[in-house]
């Protein structure tokens, strides 16, 4: 295994470099969006972690992990893949292991200040390379595995810090509004997958990654986690799109429709707004997930929809550096804090709504909005309604 010293400045792109279009030479290039603060707090964190364990060290695996703790480095090839990049954390500091292959580029674009690199051939084991760096492996020591402490990281993951913050709420509205773009011009002989595949250059375009496409048409509206086919929209559709940028994923669905709509459909979507203001209400400072999951569960019977359709889809929960930092149900028992980060996504028959929402100190604060699209208040929130071609 090789090591090389901790990052610097990546190297400069001549003036004259062209390629895509839109790159216009090293002002364009990518560099590791990590904030020197937000990754201060975050190993502290960790080290909190390491203390309270009695161990001196915790080796970094999965993708929220890494990528939180990287504060947004991009440590993946495939969307579907592993990621190429394990972390070591130890009292002495931080060491990144990567394949040699890819080291140059994370070296350039990736790596955080401060952050040690080391590679491994291609073909050499990860993980068996990243647990051998640092002084506890000199002492025999075995660090820590992400599977030992993962309620301690999920909760070091929940507040999240001014940097990221902001990146999340740059990513949330511009993927609002590529859904405002996209849906508006949608028709309805536009098919599902002609739909997906303008919100997916859109989004690629914005330097994210799309990681849920989905879409149905009005001959499709009874699936709840519709992947889209060549079926044309129809009179109504839905559209999720979930978007990684920096690590962090922004979720988002809207719906759209080429008539006035029938007096069930839109019975139903006040209802299932009502649903989804009742879950914002129980979102607050101090809250147990299993306690909010108890009131998703009887909301839908206050608003109409029966018991049992919080079993026909999973209902959403914590955001941020994973699509749901867990999904809610009867055994997450996490506590909810101030400046995290939530999707909730109540449905019922053909409808559903879901924005990306942060919590702050004057409540909740909608990410995922563009003003554009219609909207209405809902317990003082403007919430979207179905947009109306």
């Amino acid at each position: 295994m090789t090591q090389t010293t901790a990052a610097a400045a990546p190297p400069a792109v001549p003036a004259s470099a062209t390629g895509q279009a839109g790159f216009t030479g090293a002002r364009d290039a990518r560099v590791a969006p990590a904030s020197a603060a937000d990754r201060e707090v975050k190993r502290r964190r960790v080290l909190d972690i390491l203390d309270a364990a009695g161990r001196d060290s915790l080796l970094l695996t999965t993708h929220t992990a890494l990528t939180w703790y990287l504060d947004g480095s991009r440590v993946h090839i495939s969307l579907a893949g592993d990621p190429i990049a394990a972390v070591l954390v130890d009292r002495t500091g931080d060491h990144l292991v990567t394949f040699n292959n890819e080291a140059a580029r994370i070296a350039a674009e990736e790596l955080p200040a401060g952050v040690s690199l080391h590679t491994v051939p291609w073909y050499g084991n990860l993980h068996e390379a990243a647990a051998a760096v640092g002084t506890s492996a000199a002492a025999g020591q075995q660090p820590l595995a992400e599977a030992e402490v993962a309620a301690e990281l999920r909760a070091a993951r929940q507040k999240l810090l001014p940097g990221e913050s902001a990146r999340y709420a740059r990513l949330s509205a511009e993927l609002a509004a590529i859904m405002t773009d996209v849906l508006s011009a949608a028709r309805p002989d536009t098919t599902e997958f002609g739909l997906v595949s303008q919100l997916a250059e859109r989004v690629v375009a914005a330097g994210a990654e799309p990681l849920v496409l989905l879409c149905n048409g009005s001959s499709r509206s009874d699936f709840r986690h519709p992947l889209a086919t060549h079926s044309p929209l129809g009179r109504r559709a839905m559209a999720v799109v979930c978007a990684r940028r920096d690590g962090l994923v922004a979720n988002i669905t809207r719906w759209v429709r080429f008539d006035a709509g029938t007096a069930e459909e839109r019975d139903a979507e006040a209802r299932i707004a009502a649903v989804e203001a009742d879950i914002f209400d129980a979102t607050v400072p101090g809250a147990r997930l299993d306690r909010i999951f108890t009131e998703i569960k009887a909301a839908y019977v206050h608003h109409g929809f029966g018991m049992d359709q919080w079993e026909q889809h999973h209902q959403g929960g914590p955001a941020g550096y994973a699509g749901r930092d867990p999904r809610v149900t009867s055994s997450a028992t996490d506590t909810v804090v101030l400046g995290q980060t939530f999707t909730w996504n109540p449905s019922g028959p053909r409808v559903k709504i879901e924005d990306t929402v942060q919590l702050t100190e004057s409540g909740l604060q909608v990410l995922t909005v563009d003003p554009r699209w219609p909207s209405t208040a809902v317990n003082g929130l403007q919430r979207p309604v179905t947009l109306q071609l």
